[in-house]
């Protein structure tokens, strides 16, 4: 009876708005532009470079022609959600990041035999996304409880940890080294339980910051092009502690799943033609960990997450269920003005930024969104490089 119900909606193909498709290209020919000089200076040959954009042509080209027809499809067996932020309410097809994420896997995947310096971690973290991949579409379609998720967050960071083989301790800051008398810490098997806290953190704090037009793939692209700039300036000036294949791991991972993110982003900028659903925030996530842990940098990636850390804490009170939590802790529309408004117990960044500012459009509030990830991503790597000075002596 269900079923038959779900298919009297009729859905259109979503068109590709041709702004937003030169916005993408553009920052897609800009970020191009800077990483091929960078890696063919570090012993990439031109073989591999060719092939990488090949394929990262390929991931948002074959991103921008398959999302049409696939969210038609999905929309037609019952995967979609209901746009409340307007007016007038849409159904809108879901979990179109199943798309981006099978085309991401398969661009990693056809490169792996140029990059055979990290065989392992690139294999492990491949694993590791594609178990998220299929998390977030379980979910989807299955709508899994928390205590569920954060479980098989915790279990697809197993082939990570495994793979993982770089330092277990931590460097002690310089000025409490004369209070600790040691420079490093070692915290064998409580490093590895640090990086799956990394992981489940990363994945998890996209998908609650979440809940208007664009703003869970517009704050993975910005995250992505300020890994890529972290990586090209550590490969440009590296230090003794810089780990050059790590950084090479880093932008080989990242690389790619900006190009099919923005290829995504075409259809689910505002207003949205399909919505990303949970399969987006975990992969996206779980992409970003890998390439924080395997590159060595999980403490500058934190630095990236700061609207994402921000917002966790805010929620903490009703993750906890301290106090209520409902399904959806999205600001209140209301339908004379056409803005959002935000509710004072619905305690998100989205709802705290509407209080500051009073109601809002959700184009607006998406673009401020994405600005503030902009911004905070440029403090993160200010404080990154101009504090490391004071607390580590490289």
């Amino acid at each position: 009876m269900g079923a038959k119900a779900e298919a009297t909606h009729h859905f259109a193909l979503p068109t590709a708005p041709r702004t937003v498709v030169c916005v993408s290209l553009a920052i897609l020919a800009v970020c191009a532009s800077v990483v091929v000089p960078v890696l063919m200076t570090h012993d990439i040959s031109c073989m591999a470079c060719a092939v990488f954009c090949g394929l990262c042509l390929f991931g948002f080209g074959t991103s921008l022609v398959l999302i049409p027809g696939t969210a038609v499809l999905c929309g037609e067996k019952g995967l979609y959600g209901r746009d409340i932020n307007k007016t007038q309410t849409f159904i809108i097809p879901e979990a179109l990041g199943l798309v981006t994420g099978t085309v991401y896997l398969t661009c990693v995947v056809l490169f792996s035999p140029f990059f055979p310096q990290m065989g392992e971690e690139y294999n492990a973290a491949m694993m590791a996304v594609c178990f998220m991949i299929l998390l977030g579409f379980a979910d989807d379609v299955l709508d899994l409880r928390w205590r569920h998720k954060i479980f098989l967050s915790f279990l697809a960071t197993v082939p990570l940890l495994v793979a993982y083989t770089g330092p277990t301790d931590i460097v002690v800051p310089l000025p409490l080294r004369g209070i600790l008398r040691m420079d490093f810490v070692p915290l064998g098997y409580l490093y590895h339980f640090y990086m799956s806290l990394i992981a489940v953190f990363c994945t998890n704090s996209i998908n609650i910051y979440a809940g208007v037009n664009g703003l869970e793939v517009g704050q993975s692209v910005v995250i992505a092009c300020s890994v890529i700039a972290f990586n090209i300036m550590e490969l440009t000036h590296p230090t003794q502690s810089t780990s050059i294949n790590g950084q090479l791991l880093s932008i080989f991972l990242v690389f790619p799943f900006l190009v099919t993110s923005l290829g995504l982003i075409v259809f689910n900028w505002y207003p949205s033609q399909v919505f990303v659903g949970d399969t987006f925030t975990y992969f996206a996530g779980m992409v970003f960990a890998v390439a924080g842990i395997l590159g060595g940098f999980s403490k500058t990636m934190l630095l990236l997450f700061l609207p994402q850390l921000l917002n966790f804490i805010v929620s903490i009170p009703q993750l906890l269920h301290i106090i209520p939590c409902p399904r959806h802790r999205l600001p209140k529309l209301n339908p004379d003005t056409g803005l959002l408004e935000g509710i004072k117990t619905n305690l998100t960044l989205i709802n705290i930024l509407l209080h500051i500012t009073g109601p809002l459009s959700e184009k607006t509030i998406a673009r401020i969104l994405v600005g503030l990830q902009v911004v905070s991503s440029v403090i993160g790597l200010t404080l990154r490089y101009q504090l490391a000075s004071f607390f580590y002596s490289q």
